[in-house]
C-alpha cells in the first residue's frame, strides 16, 4: 500500500509539474495530501493501523489540502494534532447526495452553465461530481476549526477528474 501511495504522489508531482510548465509558472510549494489511505502510527503507546476513510492526516504542524467542489473554494491547512480525532480532519466537503442521485439531478448543459458562471474549465469529470452533490465547504471548515488552521484559500479554475465529460 505504501508503494501505491508513493506511486500516486509521483503521478501528482508530474501532473503539477506539467501544468505549471504549461502555464509558464513556478511551483512555490507542494503539499502531498493522501486520503482514504492506511498508515502505521503510534496511538496510546502502541503501533496501530489507522484508516482515514474520508479523512486526511492533521498532525501538529502538518500541511494539507481540503477541497470544496468544482466551484467552491479549497483550503490549505495546518494540522493542530487533536488526539480525539486521531490527528485527522475531513479531506473535503463530503457528499450530500449519492453519485447516482447526482447524475439524475442535472444535465451536462446545466453543469456547463454553472461552471461558466464560476469561470471554471472542466477537463474531465462527470455529473456525479456536480457542485450541488457536495456539502457547503464553509460549514465543514467551521466544524473542524479545532482540527486544522486555515493557511490559505484557493478557488478552482481548472478541474480535472476521472472520466470524460459527456454531452446532453
Amino acid at each position: 500500500m505504501n508503494l501505491a501511495g508513493d506511486y500516486a504522489a509521483a503521478c501528482h508531482h508530474l501532473i503539477h509539474q506539467r501544468i505549471a510548465q504549461s502555464l509558464g509558472v513556478n511551483i512555490l510549494a507542494r503539499v502531498e495530501n493522501h486520503h482514504n489511505f492506511v498508515w502505521k502510527e503510534i496511538f496510546e503507546g502502541q503501533e496501530v493501523i489507522v484508516h482515514r476513510k474520508g479523512a486526511t492526516p492533521a498532525k501538529l504542524g502538518e500541511m494539507g489540502i481540503i477541497p470544496g467542489s468544482m466551484t467552491a473554494p479549497g483550503f490549505v491547512v495546518r494540522g493542530k494534532g487533536m488526539a480525539a480525532s486521531l490527528q485527522s480532519a475531513a479531506h473535503g466537503a463530503g457528499r450530500q447526495m449519492s453519485r447516482s442521485k447526482a447524475k439524475q439531478s442535472t444535465t451536462y448543459h446545466a453543469l456547463k452553465d454553472i461552471l461558466n458562471k464560476h469561470e471554471v474549465t472542466l477537463l474531465g469529470g462527470d455529473l456525479d461530481e456536480a457542485p450541488h452533490a457536495y456539502k457547503d465547504i464553509h460549514l465543514v471548515m467551521q466544524a473542524q476549526r479545532e482540527l486544522v488552521e486555515t493557511v490559505a484559500t484557493f478557488y478552482p479554475k481548472i478541474v480535472r477528474m476521472a472520466g470524460e465529460k459527456g454531452e446532453d
